[in-house]
């Protein structure tokens, strides 16, 4: 059992009441080793009206939140009965589970809010062994040379050729070893 992350439809509208509420009742329910993260998918435009600058936030998904869980039906009935949900994204329905994201599109969607799969439960350093998941260098493993969560990216040494070669890649297109 390992913790994966589902798409959720929710009334349009009510994606932060639904995330409050699932919270409340993983909490209530002592469901928080089975519901990790509710996220709203969100963005921050930068608008500019009569020369003034807003800050505006935008919904990436209306209607949709994403849920970090481990797939038990306990945890399924919980998510399932929350007021506002209407089911998972992925389920051919009749009870059957949803299929989770892949670990490359939930990074491209938590990348784009500034945040990242691997900040909580995988500590990534200088020296750590990985293997590359995405992108043109999928399929080699690698050694990190430097680690910047700022911007996610990590430098990799791969072999390239029998020669030790320092490539830039994207914290979602790594896995740690």
């Amino acid at each position: 059992m390992e913790k994966l992350w589902y798409v959720v439809n929710t009334y349009s509208g009510h994606e932060s009441k639904v995330k409050e509420k699932l919270e409340m009742r993983a909490e209530s329910m002592g469901f928080q080793d089975y519901i990790f993260r509710v996220i709203v998918p969100e963005t921050t435009e930068v608008e500019i009206k009569d020369g003034v600058k807003k800050e505006k936030t935008k919904k990436m998904f209306p209607g949709y939140i994403l849920v970090e869980m481990i797939m038990s039906d306990e945890a399924w009935y919980i998510v399932r009965n929350t007021p506002g949900v209407t089911g998972f994204i992925g389920s051919s329905g009749k009870g059957a589970k949803p299929t989770p994201l892949l670990p490359q599109e939930i990074d491209r969607i938590l990348a784009n809010m500034g945040m990242s799969r691997l900040d909580d439960d995988v500590k990534l350093d200088k020296g750590d062994k990985v293997s590359i998941i995405d992108g043109p260098f999928k399929g080699m493993e690698g050694t990190i040379d430097n680690v910047d969560l700022e911007n996610n990216r990590l430098n990799v040494l791969i072999d390239l050729f029998g020669q030790e070669t320092p490539v830039e890649v994207e914290l979602f297109q790594v896995s740690k070893l």
